[in-house]
């Protein structure tokens, strides 16, 4: 189907979606047939540049508990694209990805064969299949979000935007996992200044296998917790947060060592610049989209083939942050892109709401929900901000899963490289037993702050 013949399929349905969210039955059988149990297209496209999905890549017995190997390490790119041969891939890139090769002429982009690796546990699959036909689209004090779901994906055959970044919003990334990285701000004359050295703990209670609760307002389905080591003026700082489904729940808390006391942050929220990213970047920006919604209108456009980072693994080979930090972007070298269908939306600054953007573009990938991709326009409508992750296969969660993004500031010249990890000891570590809730206690940060 046509983008143009999506996006009228979609706007004959919008009095059904506005009223009750779920599918029939006989719709939500196609998770068992023509699509995948996660709702993607099964079937691959019609010239074979991308293939159909046969059940991604899944390594149990393999553990790692260190750094993480590239399963793609032997291949070669298929072709490149550079600014001047642009125009002969320009329906596939998103504009964000056309001005970054235009404005930067050392930006390149290495187009590998697609793998589709993509994966999940049963149970999610089950909980999918269940949340097609019973979850629901409920309004609370942040906007919508997904009511009576189960660990999984709430709308699987979405009709409506909001059902598109709520699918996103619960992306899969394990019931809990570890991050050790680096945040660096690379200025507009090439210099990286490192933000923050940190260690990253995170529970998905929504995505607990033993929960046989239904989402309400108040399920969590975040809880991290973020400890900096460096650089020394920032050493011992902590921030937790978490996130419900009702983000008008959600808990944000701060501990800075020069005033000895934890502080809740009053409004962690959409264009608020987060502690997490020393101010760099804005809530909402976090793995390039996160939060709640009622500050926007939510179009969904359609679906299209698009050039994405994607399993992203190349990234994780590099042995010094150095290698990763271009002056004017992230080395090509290491950077991996991939051809795959995509969920596009609209996000459009509703009449009378605040927000530094006044509007973006997001690319959701249709395997996984991961925000693959987000164009974000100034109040002139002048485009600002581009903004990618680098999605990472692990075959032992099993999952595709955003690790790392860039934040690209086209009006300033400057990026933020978020969770640089080249120089880490452990990269993605699926934390087993699950780190235990006291962590994300408040009051435990003021124990462990100390310089």
């Amino acid at each position: 189907m046509t983008l143009t013949k999506l996006a009228l399929a979609l706007a004959l349905t919008s009095v059904t979606a506005a009223t009750y969210a779920e599918v029939n039955p006989q719709e939500a059988a196609r998770l068992q047939s023509d699509l995948t149990p996660v709702g993607a297209q099964k079937a691959g496209n019609q010239n074979g540049t991308i293939p159909a999905w046969t059940g991604g890549m899944v390594d149990p017995k393999v553990v790692y508990e260190g750094r993480r190997p590239d399963p793609f390490a032997d291949e070669k790119p298929l072709f490149s694209i550079t600014a001047k041969n642009v125009g002969e891939h320009s329906d596939k890139l998103s504009d964000g990805v056309k001005a970054l090769l235009d404005k930067y002429p050392t930006y390149r982009i290495d187009v590998y064969k697609t793998h589709r690796t993509a994966a999940f546990p049963q149970y999610v699959y089950d909980n999918t299949f269940k949340n097609a036909t019973v979850a629901t689209l409920a309004t609370g004090a942040s906007g919508v979000y997904a009511q009576g779901a189960y660990g999984g994906f709430p709308f699987p055959i979405p009709q409506t935007g909001e059902q598109v970044v709520l699918n996103s919003l619960v992306r899969w990334r394990g019931e809990s996992w570890v991050k050790e990285a680096r945040n660096y701000q690379v200025t507009a004359d090439g210099k990286p200044v490192l933000l923050s050295d940190i260690v990253q703990y995170n529970t998905a209670p929504y995505y607990f296998k033993e929960n046989t609760t239904p989402s309400a307002g108040t399920t969590s389905y975040w809880n991290t917790r973020v400890d900096t080591k460096g650089p020394a003026i920032r050493a011992g700082e902590a921030i937790i947060g978490k996130q419900t489904v009702d983000e008008a729940n959600s808990n944000n808390w701060v501990y800075l060592v020069g005033q000895r006391r934890v502080r809740k942050l009053p409004y962690a929220c959409c264009d608020t610049p987060t502690p997490a990213l020393a101010g760099v970047a804005s809530f909402d920006e976090f793995e390039v989209r996160a939060g709640q919604l009622d500050r926007f209108d939510w179009k969904l456009v359609g679906k299209k083939e698009l050039y994405i980072p994607y399993n992203s693994n190349r990234t994780l080979t590099a042995t010094q942050d150095s290698q990763l930090l271009g002056p004017k972007h992230i080395n090509p070298d290491y950077m991996r892109w991939e051809l795959h269908r995509v969920w596009v939306v609209e996000a459009t600054l509703k009449p009378g709401k605040r927000h530094v953007v006044a509007k973006s573009t997001y690319y959701f990938d249709e395997d996984t929900w991961i925000p693959v991709m987000a164009d974000r326009s100034d109040a002139k409508g002048q485009l600002w901000r581009v903004l990618y992750p680098t999605p990472t296969v692990l075959p032992d969660l099993p999952g595709v899963v955003p690790n790392g993004f860039t934040i690209y500031d086209l009006q300033a010249g400057t990026y933020l490289a978020a969770e640089v990890a080249a120089e880490s000891k452990q990269h993605y570590r699926i934390a087993s037993p699950r780190v235990r809730d006291s962590y994300f206690a408040p009051e435990s940060m003021a124990g462990t702050g100390v310089r």
